[in-house]
This record gives structure tokens, sequence and C-alpha cells, in this order.
């Protein structure tokens, strides 16, 4: 596939002034369905529209790599890697020397600087077996991918989140940890730490161990993060719920709670008394036999609660399309959270975004997608389904890994 370079229509109408970073090029090798890819972008909303299969989503993942963590499909990174359709055959190849068969590279603008950051799967370990993720800040390689959260914060929505209200729980924890890391980066070394303490747990147990001072231990570090960990979600919840609930255009707001043992006992306790109160719920729960973790109180039982504003219904009993503009209520009130207290929201990816919303809902979007002041990144498959965008908004063509 040919290198793919694109202009920059200078007519376009910009939304109101972007405050945050912006991706200013994008550079992509062996990624996906991308042999190359070279952009040059502006700070306008930026459409990419195309068949299913042309590479959209491969897209706005390789700009999701610009956040900690693994990318909007949460992919293994050697899946990445560029395979040639005729005989599988995983291809290698570089952006910048010492990083991984694909790479991504981006300059990105703020208000006071422009850098450059490149990441990719490292080749080296990929010999030994491993899969290690490089980041690069202006060519000096950083010891983990978490700092990228100090330059900029990026949100998304795929097909996939439709079903956020429809699944079970823990697809609603993940999401909602996802939104407090925005706010908190430390917040999901919190949650490793905690799964990792409460899984070692279960395996001293069904092991028969009568070690005290070893589930002691154990017990008070999965209080300490366990607690942590809900008060977390519980306070961005509530720092949410006044504009996530206040409807914009046809758009209704989303009511939200956040149920749970913990949860519950922070109303009306101090933080170490949950803890104490949960490391002897932990220790009654060991005496009595009860060793499944659905058995016992901790933020893996938590759940976020969702309801439509205008009509009371719960999310998991709206229509399609209401399900969609709940969701999105939320992505918007939590980029203007961000925005008001670090003084710029999110770049978002939105994928798929106008799906199973009428033109009026789509109309609002944009607006309120607008006065952001972030870059917007939106795909889908048909392009008049963006036709009032036109004069505001970067287009591009994909067809194959490339853009036409």
């Amino acid at each position: 596939m040919a290198t793919a370079l694109s202009c920059v229509d200078s007519n376009s109408h910009r939304f109101s002034s972007v405050t945050g970073p912006a991706i200013r090029k994008l550079s992509l090798s062996e990624f996906r369905n991308y042999k190359r890819l070279k952009l040059e972008l502006s700070r306008e909303p930026i459409v990419l529209t195309g068949e299913n299969g042309a590479g959209k989503t491969n897209l706005i993942e390789a700009v999701s790599f610009l956040a900690p963590g693994r990318g909007i499909r949460k992919a293994r990174l050697s899946e990445i890697d560029m395979v040639l359709e005729k005989n599988q055959e995983q291809v290698s190849g570089v952006i910048e020397r010492g990083l991984a068969s694909w790479a991504v590279s981006v300059d990105l603008e703020s208000k006071n600087d422009r850098l450059v950051i490149g990441t990719g799967r490292d080749e080296k370990a990929a010999v030994v077996g491993s899969d290690k993720r490089i980041v690069r800040i202006n060519g000096h390689q950083v010891k983990s991918h978490s700092i990228l959260s100090n330059y900029l914060s990026i949100s998304w929505l795929t097909p996939q989140m439709d079903r956020l209200f429809l699944d079970g729980p823990s697809q609603r924890r993940r999401f909602l940890d996802r939104l407090v890391f925005a706010f908190d980066p430390k917040h999901s070394s919190r949650v490793n730490s905690y799964t990792h303490a409460l899984r070692e747990r279960n395996s001293l147990i069904r092991s028969g161990s009568t070690d005290d001072a070893w589930y002691l231990a154990l017990e008070t570090k999965i209080a300490e993060m366990g607690v942590a960990v809900v008060a977390a979600r519980r306070e961005l919840v509530f720092r949410l719920i006044p504009s996530a609930r206040r409807s914009f255009g046809p758009f209704p707001g989303a009511v939200l709670k956040i149920s749970g043992d913990l949860e519950c006992w922070l109303n009306t306790s101090s933080a170490l008394e949950v803890e104490d109160r949960y490391k002897k719920a932990l220790r009654l729960a060991r005496k009595s036999r009860r060793r499944e973790p659905l058995l016992i109180p901790g933020p893996h039982r938590s759940d976020l609660v969702v309801f439509h504003s205008i009509n009371n219904m719960p999310a998991n009993q709206c229509s399609t399309g209401e399900q969609k503009a709940l969701l999105i209520a939320i992505m918007v009130s939590h980029a203007n959270l961000r925005k008001i207290e670090f003084g710029e929201a999110p770049v978002m990816l939105l994928d798929e975004i106008t799906a199973h919303l009428d033109s009026q809902r789509r109309d609002a979007l944009f607006n309120v997608l607008g006065s952001l002041g972030s870059q917007i990144w939106m795909t889908g498959t048909d392009v008049s389904l963006f036709k009032s965008l036109e004069p505001r908004a970067q287009f591009f063509r994909i067809s194959d890994g490339a853009i036409c």
C-alpha cells in the first residue's frame, strides 16, 4: 500500500477554539492494515469515512495508543502488527529506531509546546516472548507508558460500548474506572493492586493455608486499596451527577448512581472506619469458608446504575437510540468536567458515533462537541450523516488502509 498523504482544506471553518492538545501530524507504520500512513492535520474536527473494514477504526485505535493502556480494542500488542493477506506473515517496520514492528508517531501541539510522541511494540522483547510497548517523548525513551497521561487525555466511544447497559456490571466498572483514570492517573494501579491481592488471598484459601499473618497482610492491602478504589469511583460519580442529568437539545440527561456495600458504608462512615469494617468482613468470610469473591463485599461487586432523566427508565430498559444518547450524555459531561477542572477537554475518539442517532440528535451532538474546545475524531460509513460539518471539519475517505 502506498504512503497516504492528506491536504487540509484552507476554507474549513473551526469549532470553538481548541484549548487542549491537538495532533498536527500522524504517522503509522505496519499498523493493522496500514503499511505506511502520514496525515497532516489542523485543529479542526476530523471525520473518517469508508466501507466496513477499510481501516477507520484502526486509525483511531492508533491514536488511542497515545494514552496509557492497550487502546480501544484492548488487543495484545502482537495482534496489531500488519498481516499480509496472501501468506499471513507479519511484516516488520519502524518509524523510530528501536521501536516495535508496529509504530505510531505524532506531532502534538499544546498551548505552550509542541512535541513528538512515538510508541510501538518492542521487537527485542518480542524475540524472547514478551509483549512490551515502548514510548518515546521527543526521541527519549521513557520508563512507562503511564507518563502519557501527563501530556494529553483521550476519551473514546466505540460500537462495543453500545451494550454497556445490557452487559454485566464488570463492563460498567471498567468503563467507570476509565473515566476516573482521566482525573486520577494512579487509579489504575490501585485497581490492579486490589485485584492482585484479592486473587492471591483466594489462592491462599484454596491451598488450605492457615498462615494468619499472611492473610492479615493481604486483607489489609485489599481493604486499603478497595476503599481507595470505591472512594475514587464514588467521588467522580458525585461530581458528574449535576451536569450529566441535564438534557441538551434532544439528548436526555443521565441520572447516575453507584451501588455496592462499600459505597453504602462510605455514606455514613469515614474511609478508615470502612477499611476496618471491610477487614472484619474479609476475616469473617474466610473463617466461615466463603471462598468466592462474589460472596464478599468490595469494588469487584460495585455497579454503575443509570436512569433516563425524563422518564426515569433504567438504561437497560431504554431503546437502543436512548441508550446511545445516555452514553453520549455521560461522555460529554465527563469531557466538560475535565475542561472545568484542568482547563482542557480530552481528545475524543468517536467510532461510528452517528449510528442510532436521528438528524436532530446528530446536529445537537455536533454542536455540543464543538463547544468542548478539544480535537474530535469521528468515523462512519455514510459521509452524508456528517454533511452539516462540511464547512468546519476535515474529511478523509479511507479505503483498504489508505486515504483516497
